[in-house]
């Protein structure tokens, strides 16, 4: 089998248990669905999507660990907040974009009430999934670390201020503006999936630190194709598609050091460095 049929397959096989995973986690309950919360959750979790955040994060873990429930767990509370941002980011008074995917966004299916609700359930969600991970887990400790990091790309200073600056002040004049702009709204994720999985998989200090700075270069270039395919930010488009495999170098230098541990992260770096988010 090549490289590449072997990542294929590996993917495949990740994504599967993904899929099981939020289907058994979000099954319909019993006793009813007030408001059509649930449906309205999974509408958007279980949409189809390449899951590259939570592949990362199980990438991540697995330089360390075979992957368990525990570290599945954790890791697919990633897939949760990356969901929860896309819901908001689509309402009328953030980027108002009427469909995702092919499909109407959550809000135009399930109006917008019950689309903030199903995106703060998911997001709340997320830590509920690494704090029960970690209550099962011999070393609790590495998911609080988890949750910690979870919770630092998800706020002010990471997905949120990157949303208020883009609401709030002028297209970026420069490249470094984008990427500041990138850095924020979108690889502060990605670092922190590579972070909960390396934390979930019980990595030292040094690899995690490793970790999270492929995580945040692989993030820029990875919003910088995204751009390039959408036409986004056109008048840097030259520019970024000069950066865009530096910093996939930059990603894979990153975790030059972990050696054939970290060789399924560099050919997801270089096999997804172009798919839409």
């Amino acid at each position: 089998m090549s490289a590449h049929d072997s990542l294929t397959a590996w993917a495949a096989a990740r994504r599967a248990e993904l899929d099981r995973l939020f289907e058994a986690r979000l099954a319909p309950p019993a006793d009813g669905d007030p408001g059509r919360l649930l449906e309205a959750m999974r509408y958007s979790l279980l949409a189809p999507g390449k899951r590259i955040r939570p592949l990362l994060a199980l990438a991540a873990a697995e330089t360390t660990a075979p992957i368990d429930g525990g570290v599945l767990l954790a890791c697919g509370a990633v897939e949760l907040v990356h969901c929860y941002s896309l819901i908001h980011d689509d309402l009328p008074a953030m980027d108002d974009d009427d469909f995702r995917r092919g499909r109407p966004s959550n809000h135009k299916a399930f109006g917008e009430a019950t689309a903030i609700l199903a995106g703060d359930a998911l997001l709340t969600l997320a830590f509920e999934w690494i704090a029960e991970a970690g209550e099962h887990s011999s070393q609790p400790l590495q998911f609080l670390a988890a949750a910690r990091a979870l919770a630092q790309a998800a706020g002010a200073f990471g997905m949120v201020r990157g949303q208020a600056r883009d609401l709030g002040e002028p297209p970026p004049a420069t490249l470094a503006a984008l990427e500041t702009l990138h850095g924020e709204k979108t690889a502060a994720l990605f670092r922190a999936a590579l972070v909960v999985g390396g934390c979930a998989g019980g990595a030292a200090p040094d690899a995690l630190a490793a970790l999270a700075r492929f995580g945040t270069a692989f993030g820029v270039a990875f919003q910088h194709a995204d751009d390039i395919a959408d036409e986004e930010h056109s008048a840097h488009a030259a520019a970024a598609r000069g950066r865009l495999q530096a910093l996939i170098g930059d990603a894979c230098a990153a975790v030059a050091a972990l050696g054939a541990r970290g060789e399924r992260l560099v050919a997801l770096a270089r096999a997804l460095a172009h798919p839409p988010a």
